[in-house]
């Protein structure tokens, strides 16, 4: 039997991206201020699952290098999924969470958890997430009110809502910190967005965050096909517009909070990662969902790995990196707008 040509097509797409993951992967994790020959990071993976690891090389794979590469592709795949979800349900090809406002959101709910929750690190992992994951809800919650004129949403206002928003939240974080003086620093390279001394702690934080907010978007793509199609016509054939909307947009704020509350603020992943994936795989959310998370994994893996190697050995926040590449896409974007109108 011969597999439909739609079918082969999606598996050539996943299997592809899934490679090329697995080499940054490799990649990330052999280049560095010291590199690692790429058959040594295969040996100890391999050295590790079987239990038989051990020595100081395995240590540096394994307990250092390997859980920041793997929390970085956790990141950029809650940041693309987020961006998927918002440029659906909003019919905006600019929306994005931190252009939204969303990560600023949750970067003020993580700051004033960090403040209010002592130095305890069993209080912090369970309040972090939950401070980031309130902020991300509230902000999006406050900046959907703004931008309704009548009960439908103003694809311009969204963006001017998001970007006002983002900057009040951004300047009452900042206040926060000149009477938190201690952690001023530390939160400050936190919100540049950054990935230093992480764990495999927080990788599975963030690994059941991802998991979460990924499910309905897996099990309700034919009705994100759908929500492009306007909000009257999506209801017409049988979408609950409103409660959908609530639930996808919960969606995306859980994996927005647990992506901020580890790496703090990365911006331009989830707007450009679902537009260079459309540009190849179409808008079908079927196959659009998958490959933007696998993409943004990428995406973000590539991006923590210039930021190590760029001026080693000297480390560049990451988000520096992914706004110094957004940037310019942000403005190709409106331009090509424009360009349609």
């Amino acid at each position: 039997m011969v597999p439909a040509p739609g079918r082969s097509r999606r598996t050539l797409t996943l299997v592809g991206l899934s490679a090329a993951l697995a080499l940054a992967i490799v990649a990330g994790v052999a280049l560095g201020a010291v590199r690692i020959p790429p058959g040594d990071v295969v040996a100890a993976v391999a050295r590790a699952l079987t239990g038989s690891g051990g020595g100081l090389a395995d240590a540096v794979i394994i307990d250092l290098r390997l859980p920041r590469v793997l929390l970085a592709a956790l990141v950029g795949a809650s940041l693309a999924l987020a961006g998927v979800l918002y440029q659906a349900l909003f019919k905006n090809p600019l929306a994005d969470p931190y252009i939204l406002g969303v990560s600023a959101g949750a970067g003020l709910g993580a700051t004033l958890a960090l403040a209010a929750l002592g130095t305890s690190y069993a209080v912090r992992a369970v309040g972090v997430p939950v401070g980031a994951f309130a902020g991300a809800a509230f902000t999006m919650l406050l900046v959907v009110r703004l931008a309704s004129r009548r009960g439908r949403l103003d694809p311009t206002s969204l963006l001017l809502a998001g970007i006002a928003v983002s900057y009040t939240l951004a300047a009452l974080t900042s206040f926060i910190l000149v009477f938190d003086r201690e952690s001023m620093t530390s939160v400050v390279f936190w919100m540049m967005g950054g990935l230093q001394n992480r764990s495999w702690e927080h990788v599975a934080m963030l690994s059941v965050m991802l998991a979460a907010g990924a499910v309905v978007p897996a099990l309700y793509h034919r009705e994100l096909d759908l929500m492009l199609l306007g909000d009257d016509r999506a209801g017409q054939l049988g979408v609950r517009v409103e409660r959908f909307k609530l639930i996808a947009l919960a969606s995306a704020s859980l994996v927005v909070a647990g992506a901020v509350s580890v790496s703090g603020l990365i911006g331009f992943v989830g707007l450009m990662t679902p537009h260079m994936v459309r540009l190849v795989v179409g808008p079908r959310h079927r196959l659009l969902l998958p490959a933007s998370v696998l993409a943004g994994a990428i995406v973000l893996v590539v991006a923590d790995l210039l930021a190590r190697v760029v001026l080693a050995p000297v480390e560049i926040p990451v988000g520096i990196v992914t706004a110094l590449a957004g940037g310019p896409f942000f403005v190709w974007l409106l331009v090509r707008k424009e360009h349609r109108r």
